[in-house]
């Protein structure tokens, strides 16, 4: 059964493929989206008993800091020698803010322990500020944390967990204080759209259709005007017609070019995640002619002990003394050679493969043996 289940993993690339045209809005973005990378830092509060250690070596000084400078702000003193912070966890907040985000707008933001802390489960955060790289403010973040399992621990050591608890997401608990910087649409000259998949392929294809589209559509002209060119790779910038001047009509125009339909040009590819044992390959992989064949050597060691007495029992003449014995034996099976044809597909490769009887890791091993080979034409991609 699992190896059908990694065939259907080859197969999911090729399907995609056969799907064809797509939306441009799905395979691009317009370079005006302004988004930011915020971080920031907080307090987490309402736990268990699972924040961090207020003394000891490896106690969190900082998280006591904190919650004496936030009590001091309500006017309450206290020692800090005197804090417990077992129910509260230093964090460090990470979010990025949504395209064309305006002031009340909300998104999410991660929340991972920055101390001592052995679960953020059930914990809220208190409001906290987010600041971009050059240190504008943006965001407030606070509310309870979604950690998505458990991590229990009893007194007598036993340890149970689901998931990792020390990382978790405020849903919407970030809110934008200030508009993102963006270019105002009615003083737009030209539109550029930046592909998510760089490929000058894709590229010239979304300017023919994009230029099509306007010359059928919205000019009616015959004369052979390019209004949209490709710049390079990733960027395809559109001259906007004379006729789109007001905001309103620019904004119905790039709704209809996001809907547009293109066929994009992949890369093949074939991805391998060693840590997983997972490979993805693309419907456009091919390989050359090639023989496969991969050993079946076993080496098992085993050891035996041997108890020697002294020649009268339960004498003081020598003593008990206990020996081991190793015994390695080498097996060699029968290993299964498979000849797969040039122009292989995907689909093909993987039944070659599943009629060999290997496991994920060993057909690993096999891609990159294929590729040092020349004749894998693919990209492979080992994460």
């Amino acid at each position: 059964m699992k190896y059908r289940s990694l065939a259907f993993i080859f197969l999911l690339g090729h399907l995609n493929l056969l799907i064809g045209d797509v939306r441009i809005k799905d395979i691009t973005r317009i370079e005006n989206n302004h988004q930011e990378m915020l971080v920031g830092y907080g307090l987490v509060v309402g736990l268990n008993g699972t924040g961090d250690r207020s003394s000891g070596y490896r106690g969190a000084v900082f998280t006591v800091q904190t919650i004496s400078n936030m009590l001091e702000r309500f006017g309450i003193t206290v020692p800090k020698e005197e804090l417990r912070t077992r129910n509260a966890a230093a964090v460090m907040l990470t979010a990025k803010t949504p395209a064309y985000g305006r002031i009340g707008t909300q998104f999410d933001v991660t929340v991972s322990s920055l101390g001592d802390a052995t679960s953020l489960e059930g914990g809220v955060l208190l409001m906290s500020p987010l600041r971009a790289a050059n240190g504008t403010y943006y965001a407030l973040a606070q509310g309870p944390i979604s950690v998505g399992g458990f991590n229990i621990e009893t007194e007598a050591g036993e340890k149970t967990r689901k998931n990792h608890t020390l990382v978790g997401i405020v849903s919407n608990g970030a809110t934008l204080q200030c508009d993102l910087p963006f270019s105002q649409f009615d003083s737009l000259k030209t539109l550029r759209f930046v592909l998510n998949e760089p490929d000058f392929s894709t590229a010239v294809r979304i300017a023919d259709r994009l230029n099509g589209f306007i010359k059928n559509d919205y000019t009616n002209t015959r004369i052979n005007t390019s209004y949209a060119r490709a710049l390079n790779a990733s960027l395809v910038e559109l001259v906007l017609p004379q006729k789109f001047n007001e905001p309103g009509q620019l904004i119905q125009f790039i709704a209809d070019l996001e809907t547009l339909r293109v066929e994009p040009d992949i890369e093949a590819r074939v991805v391998i995640n060693e840590r997983t044992g997972t490979i993805v390959g693309g419907g456009d992989v091919r390989i050359s002619e090639v023989m496969i064949s991969h050993g079946g050597l076993t080496i098992h060691i085993k050891e035996r002990p041997i108890i020697s007495q002294p020649i009268a029992p339960f004498s003081n003449a020598g003593m008990t003394v206990v020996e081991h014995i190793t015994e390695t034996t080498v097996t060699e099976s029968g290993t299964p050679v498979a000849v797969i044809p040039r122009t292989t597909t995907v689909n093909d490769l993987a039944k070659a493969l599943n009629e060999l009887a290997l496991r994920p890791r060993d057909i690993i091993a096999i891609f990159q043996a294929i590729k040092q080979a020349g004749a894998l034409n693919a990209r492979l991609i080992i994460m």
